[in-house]
């Protein structure tokens, strides 16, 4: 059985645990570096990125994260999770696990108010996913070895090797085919 870690300090936590369940996979709350080991994935919610990123600093996280990470740990940021990976957040320098070959663009669409649902089209899946969007970072520049899973006018979903990033937040949806993906495909 896959054990996929939660980053636990905000967010979705609990909707993204209910979808790994789901999947048949162990959840695992990451708070601690305890909670690190045995992991096969890693997953970075969606909430506010600049307090997930003084947690990960403040509880020495980052570095453990970071070196799992480099040693082919698949992680997967959604939304605050996907700014927190990027090399290049636009006009901001870069994210706190900055490994993600991409430009950001912090809350794109607009505020809380702003936020919308909107079903894209993915090759991949070759389906329609549900997408919901809250205060979403807009990708604005992917570099030439990150795959576009997704589009709505600019890339929504990209994956660079071992790491997988959402603009937006699947678990907030009745489908499953986002975190079915991730386990199934990034996580080997």
């Amino acid at each position: 059985m896959k054990t996929i870690g939660v980053l636990a300090f905000q967010g979705g936590v609990i909707e993204h645990v209910k979808k790994i369940e789901e999947l048949g996979a162990k959840p695992q709350l990451v708070k601690k570096e305890e909670d690190l080991k045995g992991l096969d994935g890693l997953i970075l919610p969606g909430g506010e990125s600049t307090t997930i990123g003084k947690f990960l600093i403040e509880t020495g996280l980052k570095d453990h994260i970071l070196k799992l990470i480099y040693e082919g740990m698949p992680v997967w940021g959604t939304c605050a999770g996907a700014i927190l990976l990027s090399k290049n957040i636009k006009n901001q320098g870069s994210g706190v696990l900055p490994l993600l070959s991409i430009v950001i663009e912090r809350n794109a669409y607009g505020s809380q108010l702003d936020s919308f649902k909107k079903e894209v089209f993915v090759p991949k899946f070759n389906i329609g996913t549900e997408c919901v969007f809250i205060r979403a970072p807009r990708i604005v520049e992917v570099a030439e070895d990150v795959e576009v899973l997704a589009e709505l006018e600019t890339p929504i979903a990209v994956l660079q090797k071992n790491i997988l990033a959402t603009t937006f937040h699947p678990e907030l949806t009745s489908q499953n085919y986002w975190h079915s993906f991730f386990v199934e495909n990034v996580v080997k």
